[in-house]
């Protein structure tokens, strides 16, 4: 895989009269996994649209190696860069395996044909996220869970280098959590992927996380390794929790510890 460049420059972002984004600078690093934190409404998931190009700036620019990504056609840009938003919204009456396979349609022109490689990318997403076996059910018959992992199905179908998911483990058990942010691990590791994610769960994290970004009011709070990102002063500033963090006795990651007014003492 290309080690690809995503970098927002100054940008602001927002909704009809409402400024979300203010100024924003943020450089992806290429090929790593990066976790973006944030109490709600302070513009995560509007980080991630516009980085995508769903959202317009109003100021500043998103670039791709370079390039605007708003001034590159549609069909190219979503050979490179994939997007799972927040509760996407699947077509009345679909099945599992066509809305899969519909992560294969970047790579395909006007004229072009199905080919076996598409078949075998449909497989291989189907077995990864365990929804094999729901291939023939409609999408709308699914469980909350089920339709998660269908959308992270055709995420992967896409076969990008470049994946951006609005929190993947929405709807999941710990089990699935785990096995969903596992899975994304796994094609980091193995194919290179440069993966972006918007997380709620801080110790998942930062034991996921090559880069930690925690954002407040619509601006970057701190960026970095998950030690330098998850401490006590940034958890106060980002979400006003007092915590208590530690390390990890499995990864060596930090685990926040949050503290509230009643606690259980040991007896």
């Amino acid at each position: 895989m290309t080690a690809h460049t995503l970098t927002a420059s100054q940008l602001s972002a927002g909704y009809g009269d409402t400024v979300i984004l203010e100024g924003l600078d943020l450089e992806v690093p290429p090929g790593r996994i990066t976790t973006i934190v944030g109490a709600n409404a302070c513009g995560k998931s509007t980080l991630l649209r516009a980085m995508s190009r769903l959202l317009s700036p109003r100021q500043g620019h998103v670039l791709l190696d370079g390039k605007s990504i708003h001034r590159m056609p549609p069909r190219q840009l979503a050979r490179t860069l994939g997007l799972l938003p927040q509760s996407p919204i699947a077509p009345e009456g679909i099945i599992v395996a066509d809305l899969v396979s519909r992560g294969r349609h970047p790579h395909h022109g006007v004229l072009s044909r199905w080919t076996r490689g598409d078949d075998e990318a449909v497989a291989a997403a189907l077995e990864a996220t365990k929804t094999a076996a729901l291939a023939s059910r409609p999408v709308d018959e699914l469980s909350g869970g089920q339709r998660q992992r269908v959308w992270i199905a055709m995420a992967l179908a896409q076969r990008t280098d470049l994946l951006l998911l609005d929190e993947p483990t929405t709807f999941l058990d710990i089990s699935h959590q785990i096995e969903v942010l596992d899975l994304l691990t796994d094609l980091n590791q193995t194919r290179g992927t440069t993966i972006v994610m918007v997380l709620h769960d801080l110790n998942l994290a930062a034991r996921y996380a090559d880069y930690l970004v925690a954002m407040a009011g619509g601006r970057l709070h701190v960026c970095g390794k998950p030690e330098d990102v998850l401490t006590e002063e940034n958890v106060r500033h980002v979400f006003g929790l007092e915590s208590r963090i530690i390390a990890d006795p499995l990864s060596g990651r930090p685990i926040m510890l949050p503290i509230g007014r009643h606690r259980m003492t040991a007896t």
